[in-house]
């Protein structure tokens, strides 16, 4: 059978989940090879190198959005499932309570630290601090070093405040330490990590107004805490990121024109900014066949930001747009969202989910090898 090669807008249509009313369609991928008798799909490194696109939409240190596209669903989970639960963070593991007269009990109060982000020097995160491996009763000195342990303490005490106002009711000038936060918790480098964690690079909370508890006069919370390194599929207090998502890139193809107050219907149907209102132009109704004939300077509803639409089908329920719109989502367009919890910058979380599945491919590919061996 003689090879072929699909047009541009076959291969457009097929990028495409249908949006129906009551149903979704053609959910399955079908890029692979003997699905279309006479085409080649077998996977080309070039052609799939012209298809890939990152395209970034913000870029901030603690959230970042982009669209990966060219890519399979597979992939694009991988690299989700990766951000999650693959990259290495700091975080406590080991709470030694002195003493805890708050109405918070020991255990409850340990969780409450371990789920304290913090951040530090990129160079110490990532090159000095080496992996922790719990101690066992055969060990005979403990595994806590300068390159693997990092020490903090938390020692306060709530006191009266002798300079309150007479009849003042609240708290936080009543007493000194009524709210015990974040920044109240004091890192004490051990050893070489002088070097790498010093100044603005200092072990400490990215959040210095978290609260941890609330105290009265008398009580006291004296602890210290061990952080380790550790990863998201073991505790979720070692993921990097507060969300890691996608979705897919939504499609709205207006077939026939929609005008006046069906188009100011219409715009509402969907998040602001998704569908614009325009006036019908002189070319417009000049156009045969366009359905604007004789409605120049009525408005018209056109897709102004498709990327905004949070695929309600709101529109389909109504009987005027009957086979008048079309919804769609781009099976190879994943837009990301990504919020670091702050000890990596989101856009560093992505590439290094990256270096992960790199990482991962290679010991595959060398397993395969030793297994023909």
């Amino acid at each position: 059978m003689p090879r072929t090669e699909p047009s541009r807008e076959e291969l457009e249509k097929r990028r495409i989940v249908g949006i129906n009313k009551e149903n979704v369609t053609d959910v399955t991928s079908t890029d692979f090879p003997g699905h279309y008798p006479g085409e080649d799909h077998a996977w080309d490194i070039e052609k799939f190198r012209d298809g890939l696109q990152i395209e970034f939409h913000q870029n901030d240190p603690l959230l970042a959005s982009f669209s990966l596209i060219g890519v399979d669903a597979s992939i694009a989970n991988a690299f989700r499932r990766i951000m999650i639960a693959d990259i290495p963070t700091l975080a406590v593991e080991t709470v030694f309570i002195n003493n805890n007269t708050s109405v918070i009990q020991d255990e409850v109060l340990s969780h409450r630290l371990g789920l304290i982000p913090f951040k530090g020097g990129r160079e110490g995160l990532d090159n000095f601090l080496k992996w922790w491996k719990k101690p066992t009763d055969d060990d005979a000195v403990p595994n806590y070093f300068d390159y693997n342990t990092v020490k903090l303490s938390l020692n306060v005490e709530c006191t009266h405040n002798e300079d309150a106002a007479p009849g003042e009711k609240d708290p936080t000038k009543l007493y000194h330490h009524a709210h015990v936060y974040a920044k109240d918790i004091v890192y004490e480098p051990i050893g070489r990590q002088t070097q790498y964690f010093s100044g603005e690079n200092a072990i400490a909370p990215t959040n210095p107004d978290i609260l941890i508890a609330k105290l009265r006069p008398g009580q006291v919370i004296d602890l210290s805490m061990h952080m380790h390194k550790g990863v998201g599929s073991d505790h979720a207090k070692f993921s990097p990121v507060a969300t890691a998502s996608y979705r897919l890139m939504p499609t709205i193809d207006i077939l026939r024109p929609i005008l006046g107050a069906d188009a100011e219907k219409f715009a509402k149907c969907f998040p602001r900014g998704v569908i614009g209102l325009e006036k019908v132009t002189k070319n417009d109704a000049a156009k045969k066949g366009s359905g604007y004939e004789g409605h120049e300077g009525e408005l018209k509803a056109v897709v102004k930001d498709a990327m905004r639409d949070t695929v309600s089908r709101e529109c389909l329920r109504h009987d005027e747009f009957k086979d008048k719109v079309r919804l769609g989502r781009k099976r190879d367009h994943f837009i990301y969202q990504i919020e670091s919890t702050g000890q990596w910058d989101s856009d560093a979380i992505f590439l290094e989910s990256i270096a992960h599945l790199k990482e991962k491919a290679r010991r595959l590919e060398q397993q395969v090898v030793n297994m023909v061996r």
